[in-house]
């Protein structure tokens, strides 16, 4: 999806340097690139990072991290929960999610297998991680921060944009 929201990016910015002029362009390419990065935070940015000393939760902007010491449970509603110490508790966006299980094929039906859905493996394998790390010296604080380079971003784009509007009504 970002690939093509990009390749139209730059289509249509294209196309406005070919059928009007640079100038035009610099005074379209806000709106353009603001779509553009609208489709990047509500597709792309949340993640969830997990290692030896911890788990990093990015849900769009916002960031979250923390170690396992400071993990009271982990869980699934409709999406991965980590329960912390402080009594919050941190839902990954951008981690697996609870589904419906998958529908049997001709060879589960023949051997008598049962799927599992890739959302409650997941959880196993963060759990297990979870299990093995609680003996480790994983104390890290939790810190939660903002995705700077996102805000510094759309900052640049409102403000090309405004300076933009500007432009077209003093012409």
């Amino acid at each position: 999806m970002m690939i093509a929201s990009g390749a139209l990016a730059l289509f249509l910015l294209g196309d406005a340097v070919v059928r009007a002029s640079w100038s035009q362009m610099m005074l379209l390419a806000p709106w353009v690139l603001l779509a553009l990065w609208l489709v990047y935070e509500l597709s792309f940015s949340s993640f969830v990072r997990i290692d030896d000393s911890g788990v990093v939760v990015q849900n769009m902007l916002r960031r979250t991290q923390f170690g396992w010491r400071r993990v009271r449970d982990i869980d699934m509603r409709w999406q991965l929960e980590f329960a912390l110490d402080d009594d919050r508790t941190v839902t990954a966006f951008g981690g697996p999610t609870r589904a419906r299980p998958p529908k049997p094929t001709r060879s589960d039906r023949e051997d008598g297998g049962v799927r599992v859905p890739a959302g409650l493996r997941d959880l196993t394998e963060i759990r297990d991680r979870w299990d093995g790390a609680q003996g480790a010296d994983v104390d890290a604080p939790i810190r939660r921060t903002w995705d700077t380079p996102a805000l510094v971003a759309i900052g640049v784009i409102a403000v090309w944009a405004a300076a933009a509007v500007a432009v077209v009504n003093i012409g």
